[in-house]
């Protein structure tokens, strides 16, 4: 049976999509023509997609999948790769100027593993400089802007991809995840984003794959089913790095229902992260969803001081770029071409004793073993995407919430720091929208390996809700 599909195709979802250009109800050509004419009508205005491949060329590609269909679960797919991921033959700038003209050799992992599902990569999604901050411009590209309001921005450093699903350039989106840059532009464009549990979709081999263990790819999309679809032909081991995890039937829960569930609800950790006016509200009503489907939510109070995750995180996220990068200080061309926060990061990370790595790498294993111990009674905790409702676009980053100073550029994203220094999968789901308009999302994470138990539950909230397609952007 065939699923009827919404008149305009760019509307549809992707499990959809990909069913019907299995059972020939659609073209991959057609498809194509669709999402390339979404492109050029909605992109100028919010800077999405920053680099695209040649129509002609596309359209061919698609044509040739018609004529000789490939078996991936994803074939015929249009797909933008985030910039941050390097693309054969394909311009890679990863927001920097160093790299304007980059064109790679070959693929990285993410892009490699697409391909191989049978997806068309038509272009890039935009990203902040390095994928540092959580708001998506650089010098090449500028700004993404926001759907819900081009004034505002749209999150980051996946802000390309967020703010390109929710305008329906694209069905599916791949993204990063450090410092919450699934979550946090998922949160700002009414999206869904997941953090996968470190491992579940591996890095590329080259460079630490030991100590780096704070960063993930992941999918993105408007639906937890599409998340999953997306996941499945992302995820698996990579035999080159270490710590790989066994994908799975990410599917195979769904329709399990909430009842009985339990959720722990952390608000504002205490009082210890800022929020401004309304956040803890909607995600509060967004918790009733839950409680409504036969989930039980229970306060909890902060079961680790804030400021110790902290201080373990910004030393660890120093170490590592200062590895990886500091050759954009040394070199005084990249420098003066780099920006101040990157600068920042790696100048931090070269002033670090060996001893403070080490007390850091151990309150984050001391902060896994208290997760893992809330585990044993909540199947799930909850936490807001962000503490700010999306911020004016020219903005840097917010300087000041609720009356707090922010004493880093990132600061104002601690909330997403949890999740990220334990490695553990997360939902960023949507959660409802301010008075004036702007969307908000939270954090549903659960133990290491819950990837398909958390998945289930945000699809049985999903279907009670569907913010994405309840409340489109008005574009």
């Amino acid at each position: 049976m065939t699923t009827p599909l919404p008149a305009t195709l760019t509307d549809a979802a992707a499990t959809d999509l990909a069913a019907a250009l299995r059972n020939k109800q659609i073209s991959a050509r057609d498809l194509m023509q669709a999402v390339l004419d979404r492109i050029d009508a909605t992109n100028p205005a919010i800077n999405a997609i920053v680099t695209l491949r040649a129509r002609d060329t596309l359209i061919a590609e698609a044509e040739a999948m018609d004529a000789a269909p490939h078996p991936g679960p994803l074939a015929g797919l249009p797909i933008a790769v985030k910039d941050l991921v390097a693309t054969k033959g394909m311009r890679t700038t990863y927001g920097s100027p160093v790299f304007s003209d980059h064109v790679p050799a070959a693929d990285d992992l993410v892009a490699a593993r697409l391909r191989a599902a049978g997806a068309i990569l038509i272009g890039k999604t935009n990203t902040p400089e390095w994928g540092h901050g959580s708001h998506s411009f650089n010098p090449i590209f500028g700004a993404t802007r926001n759907p819900y309001d081009t004034t505002r921005t749209a999150g980051g450093s996946s802000g390309g991809a967020a703010a390109a699903l929710a305008a329906r350039m694209l069905p599916l989106a791949d993204g990063s995840d450090m410092m919450g840059s699934l979550r946090n532009p998922a949160a700002f464009c009414n999206v869904y984003g997941f953090r996968p549990s470190w491992g579940l979709v591996p890095p590329d081999a080259g460079g630490d794959t030991f100590l780096s263990t704070l960063a993930t790819e992941g999918p993105m999309a408007r639906s937890p089913r599409d998340v999953a679809l997306l996941l499945s032909a992302l995820a698996g081991p990579n035999p080159e790095v270490p710590f790989g995890r066994a994908s799975e039937d990410f599917t195979a829960r769904f329709g399990a229902g909430l009842k009985g569930k339990r959720i722990g609800w952390l608000a504002d950790w205490g009082g210890a992260y800022a929020t401004e006016p309304g956040i803890l509200e909607t995600v509060e009503a967004s918790l009733k969803v839950f409680e409504a489907l036969g989930a039980i939510v229970e306060p909890v109070q902060a079961p680790y001081p804030a400021e110790e995750l902290w201080s373990s995180w910004i030393t660890l996220r120093a170490a590592l770029n200062a590895g990886a990068k500091r050759d954009l200080a040394a070199d005084p061309a990249k420098r003066a071409l780099t920006k101040p926060e990157s600068l920042w990061e790696i100048e931090q990370g070269q002033g670090l004793s060996a001893e403070a790595v080490y007390e850091a790498s151990k309150t984050r294993s001391l902060w896994y073993r208290r997760a893992a111990r809330l585990f044993e009674t909540y199947d799930a905790l909850a936490l807001p995407s962000a503490q700010v409702w999306p911020f004016p676009a020219d903005w840097r980053w917010p300087e000041e919430i609720a009356d707090r100073k922010m004493d880093t550029y990132h600061r104002w994203m601690e909330i997403v720091v949890p999740v990220s220094l334990a490695g553990l999968p997360c939902l960023g789901m949507p959660a409802g929208f301010s008075q004036s308009g702007l969307p908000m999302g939270m954090q549903l994470f659960g133990p290491t390996g819950s990837d398909a138990a958390l998945l289930a539950m945000g699809d049985a909230y999903h279907q009670a809700t569907d913010w994405p397609n309840a409340c489109p952007p008005a574009l």
